[in-house]
């Protein structure tokens, strides 16, 4: 199983779609507080369809307290200010990929604590567009991962 990691997600209809790839691939959805809503917002609910009951989704208060109730897991960060291309990165089983909020991504204090964890999706350099939309980027890399991993017998 597959960690997703959203740090501070601010926009329902994002989280709400990674939540029903999470319930469909069996993977296990961590979410860093604060939210830009509540878990019960419609929005979130209805992107997620009626998929919810299926997400194995854990909530925490900060940063801090998720390295904590994960035993200070092997984290890599999904970022557009990364030197290294998600392709490159040889997942295993209960890795951990983290995603940054939709309009910040990732501060700089997890970007310094984990500098040759960062990793980015291959993307045109524009000066209007700063990045994928966090629900695409996740669907990228998360099947990336189950692919090298015979998809754990999803199909």
């Amino acid at each position: 199983m597959f960690n997703i990691v959203l740090f501070e997600p601010e926009i329902p209809q994002n989280t709400g779609n990674i939540a029903r790839t999470c319930a469909l691939t069996e993977t296990k959805l961590h979410l860093i507080e604060p939210l830009g809503f509540s878990i019960g917002d419609k929005a979130v609910k209805r992107a997620g369809l009626d998929y919810w009951d299926m997400v194995d989704v854990t909530a925490y208060l900060d940063f801090e307290t998720f390295l904590e109730e994960n035993n200070d897991p092997e984290l890599y960060l999904l970022t557009t200010h990364g030197n290294q291309n998600y392709a490159d990165i040889v997942f295993k089983n209960d890795d951990y990929i983290m995603f940054g909020r939709e309009t910040a991504g990732l501060p700089k204090a997890i970007h310094a604590r984990y500098p040759n964890k960062r990793f980015r999706i291959p993307m045109k350099n524009h000066p209007h567009a700063r990045s994928l939309n966090l629900a695409n980027s996740v669907n990228i890399v998360l099947y990336e991962a189950l692919r090298q991993n015979q998809f754990f017998n999803l199909i």
